[in-house]
């Protein structure tokens, strides 16, 4: 009987021990297949939030896209309607120097009479001046315009252009982008010539200048100048806007 115990007590043994492997295989396996689930679980995430930031960074990219045409758009508009005032002022310049140029004497009335006591310089000479540095500015040659504006006013101070003159000179400046130039130029305007028709043109031109300076202060005051000495000018409208908008 003995031995047959002891033979029943191995294969009990042997059996426990076939079945502990087992177990332990099936759990290794477990354990295996649970690591292998959340490793693609996190290629899965990495891989998703590389397509999100894919696509942000596309979003980004058309967005940026987008804000350049409209920039682009932008100063194109600006650089048109900069030359479509800047043409309206030169054409408006030509109409006014035909009403501002002094009449011929009538037929019977002497001369002499009529002359003032400074003598006049030769209306034909100045003019031919006068356009030859407007020539200039049309072209887009500002530093030449600025030089010929310069010459007129110093040759010319109390000629019916020089207030015309000194305007340009100014605006020749501004598009050189020498606001402090260009301010000290509109500012004569504004004083010596504070009854030409260009007086109410040179103190807008000054705010604008002024604002492009960092003195908004002193813009402010220069528009509110403008309006309070013209206020039926076409820029005194142009003032009133500016200021709605301050």
């Amino acid at each position: 009987m003995r031995p047959v115990r002891i033979a029943l007590l191995i294969a009990a043994l042997g059996a426990a021990q076939a079945q502990a492997g087992v177990f332990d295989d099936d759990e290794a396996r477990r354990q295996i297949a649970d690591q292998r689930i959340k490793t693609e679980a996190r290629f899965d995430q990495q891989a998703k939030a590389q397509l999100d930031l894919s696509a942000q960074i596309q979003r980004q990219a058309e967005e940026i896209a987008r804000l350049r045409g409209q920039i682009e758009t932008l100063s194109y508009e600006l650089e048109t309607a900069k030359k479509r005032q800047q043409d309206f002022y030169l054409d408006l310049d030509t109409r006014l120097r035909k009403f501002e140029t002094p009449p011929a004497a009538a037929n019977g009335t002497d001369p002499a009479a009529a002359a003032p006591a400074k003598p006049a310089g030769d209306p034909t000479k100045e003019s031919q001046e006068y356009e030859s540095a407007l020539n200039q500015f049309k072209a887009a040659k500002y530093k030449e315009a600025a030089a010929g504006f310069g010459a007129f006013v110093q040759k010319y101070p109390d000629s019916q252009l020089a207030p015309n003159a000194q305007y340009w000179l100014g605006n020749a400046f501004y598009a050189q982008r020498d606001c402090k130039r260009a301010i000290e130029a509109q500012s004569v305007v504004t004083t010596k010539y504070a009854d030409s028709p260009k007086a109410p043109d040179a103190w807008l031109a000054m705010a604008t200048c002024q604002q492009e300076m960092g003195g908004a202060g002193a813009a402010r005051r220069s528009l509110e100048t403008l309006v309070a000495k013209y206020p039926s000018a076409p820029a005194a409208e142009a003032a009133r806007e500016r200021l709605k908008k301050k």
